[in-house]
């Protein structure tokens, strides 16, 4: 049987998103910033055709942004999050064998599937996807994952393929990899890209025949598995069951610097509680925890970088014992006079929730704990974040980061939901 990958890619993702509930943006330049409103992340079609480049800070191109009219927006990420998980759901109708790759690709293992009509069904994806959410997206199909990530990276800068290429039963497959950067190829960087340069190897299909031993010598088993999987050899299975995170951080620039030890911990007391959410969601404890504080070392003025690492007696996912623990770790770090960029959280050792040992001289009601996080989880999932939170996370929010333009939350918060007039629609349509 035949190996087939499919990877759906989700095109111009975080800009699409913004397009779905404002349809006046159709064919205008959007971009969506990184956090603290600093670079360019997501571009539109259009914000490409003028020149606008993945990553250029932002305050780098005003005028671009005066003359075009480009519409700018502050990262959504709870929109991104809902839209993305939407994909995703419709996709899993297509295919159960799949594999979410990240927040806006994912592999369908189509293995066994009729060969002549695998254009067919990848179009028929690419139509669904787009009617059932809004997001457009482009599909590449091929005998290996690497391949089908190139034909998916040709069948989007291709107009003339409509969006999606099949590998399998392509008249010229080398063809497409003659026209195909190194840079372009998945897995190579700028240290492979270097070496494939001074040995002559400057499109995929010098690499497909390249001799795979020498590569390896050089670049070990991930640069061996490329060029074995530009030959058709899987290398990278499906992975159905993507292993739980070793390791969860959660970390962000301020909106401003921060000089007090409130607001210092504010922020990172609010870190540490997205850090234990996730660690139930994925049902997890941690056994180890790490503090980071860090003035900008960009600006003038003293600097200053330190960090404080707690080991757990017990391993936990509990958010109140997290928080005590931080708080005591952050009270050790923090110096007077000194302007503070951003802070962080990373719990690491991370083990599965079944396999805690229980400490015999522990007097903590842990059962007692636990349904208490349960029942605020339940509550502010059904609610909005942070409607219930730990007193110590404070009520001021100056220190979160810059989102001059920020969207609504158009599908998790109440509140944001679009309002149609129903009355106000069918008498327009009457007038006409």
């Amino acid at each position: 049987m035949d190996n087939i990958f499919a990877l759906i890619d989700c095109n111009n993702f975080y800009a699409s998103c913004e397009k779905i509930f404002n349809p006046s943006l159709e064919g205008k330049p959007v971009v969506v910033l990184s956090n603290n409103d600093g670079c360019v992340i997501s571009r539109s079609e259009e914000a490409k055709a003028i020149g606008i480049k993945m990553g250029i800070p932002v305050f780098e191109i005003p005028d671009l942004i005066e003359k075009h009219k480009v519409h700018v927006f502050s990262t959504n990420y709870a929109l991104y999050g809902d839209i993305s998980q939407r994909v995703m759901n419709t996709l899993s109708r297509f295919c159960e064998q799949m594999e979410i790759y990240s927040i806006d690709e994912a592999f369908l293992d189509l293995s066994g599937f009729d060969i002549e009509k695998l254009a067919q069904f990848g179009n028929r994806i690419k139509s669904t996807v787009m009617k059932w959410t809004g997001i457009p997206v482009s599909v590449g199909i091929a005998p290996t994952k690497i391949l089908a990530k190139l034909a998916n990276h040709t069948a989007k800068t291709r107009p003339e393929l409509n969006g999606v290429l099949n590998l399998m039963n392509h008249k010229e497959p080398d063809e497409i990899l003659r026209s195909t950067n190194l840079s372009d190829i998945w897995g190579i960087g700028e240290k492979y890209e270097a070496f494939f340069s001074r040995n002559n190897i400057n499109h995929a299909y010098d690499l497909k025949i390249s001799d795979e031993n020498r590569v390896k010598e050089h670049l070990g088993v991930m640069g061996q598995r490329i060029v074995l999987e530009l030959r058709g050899k899987v290398c990278y299975p499906l992975n159905k069951n993507p292993d739980t995170k070793k390791e969860i951080c959660t970390s962000r620039s301020f909106g401003h610097p921060i000089e007090t030890y409130e607001e210092l911990e504010q922020a990172t007391t609010s870190y540490v509680s997205k850090v234990a959410q996730k660690l139930r969601k994925q049902n997890s404890l941690a056994q180890s925890l790490l503090i980071f504080i860090m003035t900008n070392k960009y600006a003038s003025g003293p600097q200053y970088v330190n960090y404080k690492i707690i080991r757990f007696s017990n391993p936990t996912n509990n958010t109140q014992e997290l928080l005590h623990y931080a708080v005591l770790a952050l009270k050790a770090l923090y110096k007077k006079g000194y302007k503070y960029k951003k802070s962080g959280v990373i719990v690491s050792d991370v083990i599965p929730q079944m396999g805690m040992q229980v400490d015999l001289w522990s007097n903590k009601n842990r059962a007692k704990l636990d349904k208490i996080s349960k029942l605020i989880d339940d509550i502010n999932n059904k609610a909005g974040m942070e409607k219930i939170k730990f007193a110590i996370q404070g009520t001021e929010n100056g220190w979160k980061m810059r989102q001059h333009n920020l969207s609504p939350h158009y599908t998790t918060r109440w509140s944001d939901i679009l309002q149609v007039d129903a009355d106000e629609i069918y008498k327009n349509n009457s007038e006409d």
